[in-house]
């Protein structure tokens, strides 16, 4: 057993901790004094010029296979990025990748069209499956998808879709055999923007940038859209959703790490009553316990980064890494929102902003409850058993 990384996961870890260091931390005040002023936080412009100085250092295309000019260095590696990114709140991705599902793209037509623009920073999608009724249980989607004469139209309404907004085509999925059981008979389909769908965007507690609700009104899209099979959409999203739920608690391991320095420095110079705050028990605890949560946090992560790496059945332990992950992440900023007091609160630090960007890590892509609720079906139905190794 050794939890060693390779050498080249070093570099590229280094690297990226550079590039957060030097080039996205220095951008948060200035984010934040957007945003409290009614702006956008950073321009689109200002991320694709900030890819581009990525992609010269290495950082570009890093789970990318690489017949798609990617560098496939795997998903532990993958981790590794997301867990240097999460240390600022600048909403940044390194450049080079593409939903994953989009390599299910059925011709080279759309892959010309949709996956390889989307790699190139050219084009962004969106991930359209929830709706108003249809949250946590994506089986009971709504919206219809009636065959016609050279393809489908779409009617129905999407929500909470993080990238609507800015969004050049949606991968949407819509119920085209009414006929079937819940959660099959459900197709997923690659919409273009200029085929006649629209988005307007939810006000939420997070960040600047708003999901938001798209619309689908009699929406003509051609049988060359279909994504996948037909019929198997639901399928397809949950390769999609697994994947999210090991990439929000690696974000999650970045930004708890962040906040407990940030604590760590403030409670060393912060004096109270003659004494330093870091010479208070109270205080001692609530960094003990941080630190020990993002320690467990950060090698589940990890783990379950290395069985996808392995090609090991990894769904149960991405559940289990978004259950404590998001939960802890939302426990540590708390705590030192808390060792902050007044100025924590402010919108002049980004312990504020993550602290209402974090809530809703406990709801998308899994709800906490059904995090628990897998958890629990696993163990309690014998597909996972507690204490075995593979």
């Amino acid at each position: 057993m050794n939890f060693e990384l390779t050498e080249q996961q070093k570099q590229i870890q280094s690297a990226a901790r550079h590039f957060v260091d030097e080039l996205l931390i220095p951008l948060e005040p200035e984010l934040l004094r957007n945003e409290r002023e009614g702006r956008p936080g950073i321009e689109l412009r200002q991320i694709r010029e900030l890819q581009q100085k990525a992609k010269t250092q290495g950082l570009w295309g890093i789970e990318t296979p690489e017949e798609y000019g990617g560098a496939n260095l795997g998903t532990v590696t993958s981790a590794l990025l997301k867990m240097e990114l999460g240390r600022t709140c600048i909403p940044f991705v390194f450049g080079g990748e593409a939903d994953n599902i989009l390599y299910l793209c059925n011709s080279k037509a759309q892959q010309n069209k949709y996956l390889l623009p989307v790699i190139a920073g050219e084009r962004q999608s969106c991930f359209a499956i929830t709706e108003r009724s249809a949250g946590s249980d994506a089986s009971r989607i709504q919206m219809s998808a009636e065959r016609v004469a050279d393809g489908w139209v779409l009617n129905g309404e999407k929500v909470f879709i993080t990238n609507g907004n800015e969004a050049d085509f949606a991968i949407v999925f819509a119920v085209t055999d009414v006929q079937a059981e819940p959660g099959k008979g459900i197709t997923c389909f690659l919409v273009d923007r200029d085929m006649g769908w629209t988005s307007e965007p939810i006000p939420t507690m997070g960040g600047d940038k708003s999901p938001s609700v798209l619309t689908f009104n009699q929406v003509f899209v051609p049988n060359g859209n279909v994504l996948g099979e037909e019929g198997q959409g639901l399928t397809t999203a949950m390769q999609w959703i697994s994947r999210g739920r090991w990439v929000i608690p690696a974000i999650a391991v970045g930004a708890s790490g962040r906040l407990i320095h940030m604590a760590i420095d403030y409670v060393k110079e912060r004096s109270t009553f003659g004494e330093q705050l870091a010479s208070r028990q109270s205080i001692q605890w609530m960094i003990a316990d941080s630190a020990v949560e993002l320690e467990a946090l950060k090698w589940l992560v990890l783990y379950t980064a290395w069985r996808v790496d392995q090609g090991l059945d990894a769904r149960h332990h991405a559940t289990m890494s978004k259950l404590y992950g998001a939960g802890r992440a939302n426990d540590i900023v708390d705590r030192v929102l808390q060792i902050f007091g007044g100025i924590g609160y402010s919108k002049d630090l980004p312990i504020e902003r993550w602290y209402r960007e974090m809530r809703v890590w406990r709801i998308f892509e899994g709800t906490d409850e059904i995090q628990r609720m897998i958890i629990s079906r696993n163990l309690l139905k014998g597909h996972v058993r507690i204490g075995e190794w593979d």
